[in-house]
């Protein structure tokens, strides 16, 4: 991913910044640090990108969906409507703040459809964990009236989605509070980080608390701070933050370049018969981390990866396979495999995780490969892939008699 490719001098220099205080902790010791606050400048840069009124940086993306939601108001016993396609941490932190993770449909954006999400409300339904896949956004017109007619609380877990928008306004900003994750795999990369977003000052304060043992971080004293809740531990380190700070400097020049190849890609494979596109609700909010390419049925798009294989034709993801963004290999979740018991466990589940009917999301996952974009290629290696893969997926596609 592009953050992993342009590590240089900005990172060390914001590193170095760190250890010649000695202060590797985000709070407190104010003479000691001689100004240097990278959790503090980190989070200014997010809401510089994202236009947030308020961000905070945790230990990783995980953590920021977990308290998005949990400082939202979901909680125990919470129905919240979640998707089938997503790296699992999105389900896990629905679980282990104690709510109950119902699944809807996604459609051609990769994300949940307002359709999926009418469908699966009912009566106990509290909230939507929503999650923009692969660099691009919801249907969020759709998505906001289905939220408002039901009352639901919407949560925005952007992890894939740093540097998306639609029609203007960031992705994680729509809902009450949104998540990005800095780990080692995404546009911008803190080793590990993840960063919270919300335009509301109550739900900031509680998720700064919540996150940090409940502490209030009013005054200069962590022993005489107050303690308005309770809470546990997600900070970041200030070496994580100084590397998401330098990274997230980077950001607008990869998603700049990712846009100019991606729209190459694009421009090349439209011509090959049998290739689509998943679909960009706004196309010029695109991150453009990945291209998504959807081939005419599942048999078709797993022939393609054989010929992807045989050719060496490297860089993509077929998520029908892989073993934590698709539930279709979430034994542990069907089996409820835990190493303590869950809320969920306790008081029980509307669905039958096992035997789930998701034919929508089975069918446009089934089709669906995605090619990871670097902003370090240079303008013949992107002509080049784009030529391999339409030879593979000609090679793929049925012949007809």
């Amino acid at each position: 991913m592009p953050g992993t490719e342009l590590f240089g001098s900005e990172e060390r220099k914001e590193i170095n910044d760190v250890l010649e205080t000695g202060i590797l902790f985000r709070y407190n010791h104010d003479q000691q640090r001689n100004g240097i606050w990278k959790a503090r400048e980190f989070e200014a840069e997010v809401r510089k990108i994202t236009g947030a009124k308020y961000a905070h940086a945790v230990s990783n993306g995980s953590a920021a969906i977990a308290i998005a939601m949990a400082a939202s108001g979901i909680g125990a016993g919470d129905e919240v409507i979640v998707p089938p396609f997503t790296f699992i941490a999105s389900i896990e932190a629905v679980l282990f703040i104690g709510a109950i993770p119902v699944f809807a449909e996604i459609d051609e954006t990769l994300c949940l459809s307002a359709e999926g999400i009418r469908k699966a409300v009912t009566p106990k339904t509290k909230g939507i964990c929503l999650v923009h896949m692969c660099g691009t956004m919801a249907d969020m017109d759709g998505i906001m009236a289905v939220a408002e007619e039901h009352n639901l609380i919407l949560v925005e877990d952007a992890g894939q989605a740093f540097g998306a928008s639609y029609k203007g306004t960031s992705v994680g900003l729509f809902g009450k509070a949104g998540s990005f994750s800095f780990d080692f795999f995404k546009i911008a990369t803190a080793g590990e980080g993840g960063i919270f977003i919300t335009n509301d000052e109550d739900i900031y304060k509680l998720a700064d608390a919540y996150s940090d043992h409940g502490h209030n971080h009013v005054g200069n004293n962590r022993g005489m701070e107050q303690h308005p809740v309770l809470g546990f531990n997600y900070r970041i380190s200030e070496l994580h933050a100084a590397v998401g700070l330098a990274q997230t400097r980077k950001v607008p020049h990869i998603r700049e370049v990712n846009r100019k190849y991606k729209k190459m890609l694009t421009d090349i494979l439209s011509k090959t018969e049998g290739i689509s596109f998943s679909h960009l609700t706004d196309p010029a909010g695109d991150s453009a981390t990945f291209l998504n390419i959807l081939m005419p049925d599942q048999e078709t798009a797993q022939r393609t990866v054989d010929e992807f294989n045989k050719a060496g034709v490297a860089g993509f993801n077929y998520w029908y396979t892989n073993m934590y963004h698709f539930i279709n290999q979430w034994d542990h979740l069907k089996k409820m495999s835990t190493a303590s018991a869950l809320p969920a466990q306790v008081l029980g589940t509307p669905q039958d995780y096992a035997n789930l009917h998701l034919p929508k999301s089975q069918e446009v996952v089934g089709r669906l490969i995605s090619f990871v974009i670097r902003c370090t290629w240079t303008e013949d290696e992107v002509k080049t892939l784009a030529n391999n893969i339409a030879a593979c997926a000609k090679k793929a596609m049925p012949v007809h008699a």
